[in-house]
């Protein structure tokens, strides 16, 4: 499924995702700003993280930054717009329920624990790492564990067609998983598939999910919702969007 909209309104203005989410937007648009050889070359200077340099010294700060970096470079409209997407739907929930502390040492986190984990898994790769796909896996694992009965609402490509579906976030957040854990597993012993870091976005997840949980013990559930936010939320449950 390609989720467009989820049943789950927010108690405060989004502000750290909708900021995360201009940031991102803005490096894209400087990256553009330069020839493609330029980039190029700059990304492989270590503007981003090498799995090959980085194994050596994982934790030196030359590696933590570029590892902070890299989660704000895209590799063209694509990436950025599904990683966009994907923020925009789920992170405001997420930022809502741990607050925007919380919010933001589980988006760095995840980001670090996406680059380490696809440096551990292929440290003699020379393909740079970059995008917010790990950090936003890590918001997924959150979501996966904060609201995993919300309905999303997207489209399913069909073989010829487009159907529309709502579904709960269990079953997309899970679905969605599941591609990642196959098609990485599918891509051992080689590069990255496709370009893409499948094991990044693994371990972004399951650090999402790991520290969700750890927060949850720590931090009491917020009050169940009253009748007229219960019949609010029925009520734009009824249209699509």
């Amino acid at each position: 499924m390609l989720p467009l909209r989820d049943i789950n309104e927010t108690r405060r203005f989004p502000l750290l995702t909708y900021l995360l989410i201009l940031i991102n937007v803005l490096v894209f648009l400087w990256e553009l700003s330069f020839p493609p050889a330029q980039l190029e070359a700059a990304l492989a200077a270590g503007l981003t993280v090498i799995p090959a340099r980085a194994s050596v010294a994982p934790f030196a700060p030359d590696t933590i930054l570029s590892v902070l970096r890299s989660m704000f470079f895209h590799a063209g409209w694509a990436h950025l717009l599904g990683n966009m997407l994907y923020l925009y739907l789920f992170g405001d929930n997420v930022e809502d329920r741990l607050g925007r502390v919380g919010y933001v040492l589980l988006y760095v986190g995840s980001g670090f624990a996406a680059a380490w984990a696809q440096i551990l898994i292929a440290p003699a790769s020379t393909i740079p790492l970059v995008g917010a796909s790990g950090a936003i896996a890590g918001v997924l694992g959150s979501y996966f564990i904060l609201f995993p009965t919300v309905r999303v609402k997207g489209i399913v490509p069909l073989a010829f067609f487009f159907l529309w579906a709502e579904w709960p976030a269990w079953l997309v957040i899970g679905l969605w998983f599941l591609v990642q854990l196959f098609s990485g597993v599918s891509s051992l012993g080689g590069e990255m598939n496709g370009g893409v870091a499948f094991f990044a976005h693994i371990g972004g997840f399951i650090f999402g999910l790991v520290v969700t949980r750890l927060m949850m013990m720590a931090y009491p559930q917020p009050p169940v919702p009253d009748r007229q936010d219960m019949l609010y939320r029925r009520a734009r449950r009824n249209s699509f969007f």
